[in-house]
């Protein structure tokens, strides 16, 4: 997993599909959603850090 698309496949799999016209408000829905996954232990410890990783990084780029 390498991009926001990557992440937002992987969310796909598990039915989750985000999109309200807010960037910013997606991307930190999309956290929630990796957060949830990774709790209810759907996805691996690897697969939740780095998509929180590629999300934290569009978010504080978005930012600038």
């Amino acid at each position: 997993m390498k991009t926001l698309y990557d992440v937002m496949q992987l969310l796909k799999r598990y039915g989750t599909f985000i999109y309200t016209g807010d960037y910013q408000a997606d991307l930190e829905m999309m956290e929630d959603e990796i957060k949830e996954l990774y709790r209810l232990q759907f996805i691996t410890p690897k697969e939740y850090s780095t998509a929180l990783l590629i999300l934290r990084q569009k978010s504080s780029s978005r930012k600038k």
